[in-house]
């Protein structure tokens, strides 16, 4: 099922004009291949390790739709972050049957959201016309801790899903890079001219050489894969006809300039797709929260734990969220989650009796 027929089963129903910001030069010679690194070695996390995350971060609870539709326009990745107090959302609109358009929304107290506008409109023309799918960059990963926005160079960073093509993600898409001065408000972002990452790139993998999807991007100041930038994204491979999806790394020093981390993903599961991760910490465990599909029936939010972000290993147990409600029943998919004052609140794409919108699934009934 590639994702045109995705979209069928799941419906249930440019930011300003480039300001002169460009990009350095393509890759310099030593860079055309990935950084050389064994993924094949297993992750020594242990049984009582995953057991004890999965406690951690479990979700049982449905709330219900945070978001809606939008006059009948399909919502979806949720992407949340803090800033004086002040929850925000980045999410997307797919607007009119074209493409993706980012918004923004706010919250006093993570249930009720108040749409504030859209922070990247179509474009109309160049790499990134009618597509762009947002990420918060730069967000405080360590698990109940601030969940702020960290600033770079003096500014907020954003990753985005692009494409020219109008509909539901035509491939290719790529990845493109966005700042603002102000993470808060419905004002256009400016994006960069070109993309950061796409896959006719020198050092693009198999798994990725069709088309790159969401992506999330940490701030390691520690620099344990000796770049203080890593960026987590699934990639689509096409073979005879079947679609794949699969998660990579790629390391940078100043965001806009990567080379991808490893020849192959560092998330496999054969079949199906695997997507939309968001890293976290959790004491010495780094925890990557991702959607599953197809690979077992429908779509679903599962997570893996790694000792250095390179091996990970995959819970198996019981997904953190699934189908299970009317408002969920196609699929339950897309997770962004944060703890805060001792609850889990995990948010997700629900598709189902009222479209495809974003909903919230919490450690305890509220």
């Amino acid at each position: 099922m590639d994702r045109r027929d995705f979209l069928r089963y799941m419906s249930g129903s440019a930011a300003c004009v480039a300001t002169g910001a460009t990009l350095p030069s393509l890759f310099a010679e030593e860079e055309l291949r990935p950084i050389n690194v064994d993924l094949s070695i297993p992750s020594d996390v242990s049984d009582d390790e995953m057991n004890a995350v999965y406690e951690e971060i479990k979700t049982p609870c449905k709330y219900g739709i945070v978001l809606p539709q939008e006059d009948g326009d399909p919502v979806d990745s949720p992407n949340v972050f803090r800033v004086d107090g002040i929850w925000y959302m980045l999410y997307l609109r797919f607007l009119d049957n074209t493409g993706y358009v980012a918004k923004i929304a706010r919250s006093d107290d993570l249930l009720r959201w108040e749409p504030l506008g859209t922070v990247v409109p179509f474009r109309k023309n160049g790499w990134d016309a009618w597509q762009c799918s947002p990420s918060a960059a730069l967000v405080d990963y360590d698990w109940g801790g601030t969940c702020a926005i960290q600033k770079y160079e003096g500014k907020y960073w954003f990753t985005y899903l692009g494409g020219a093509g109008k509909g539901y993600e035509p491939d290719p898409l790529k990845i493109g890079l966005a700042y603002a001065d102000d993470p808060t408000s419905a004002k256009e972002w400016t994006r960069f001219d070109e993309p950061i990452m796409q896959p006719g790139d020198p050092d693009a993998r198999d798994f990725e050489k069709t088309t790159m999807y969401k992506t999330t991007v940490i701030w390691d100041k520690e620099k344990r894969l000796n770049y203080q930038f890593v960026c987590y994204y699934n990639g689509k491979q096409v073979v005879d006809g079947r679609s794949t999806e699969r998660i990579g790394i790629a390391v940078s020093d100043d965001l806009k300039k990567w080379r991808r981390y490893g020849n192959g993903p560092v998330i496999d599961n054969g079949s199906g797709i695997s997507g939309d991760p968001q890293i976290v910490r959790i004491g010495n465990l780094w925890v990557m929260i991702y959607f599953g599909a197809f690979w077992k029936p429908k779509a679903f939010d599962t997570f893996a734990v790694s000792r250095d972000l390179v091996h990970w290993r995959k819970w198996e147990g019981q997904h953190l969220v699934e189908p299970s409600e009317p408002f969920d029943a196609t699929f339950a998919h897309k997770p962004w989650v944060v703890k805060h004052n001792g609850v889990v609140y995990h948010y997700y794409c629900a598709v189902g009796d009222q479209g495809r919108c974003i909903a919230l699934a919490t450690s305890k009934q509220l």
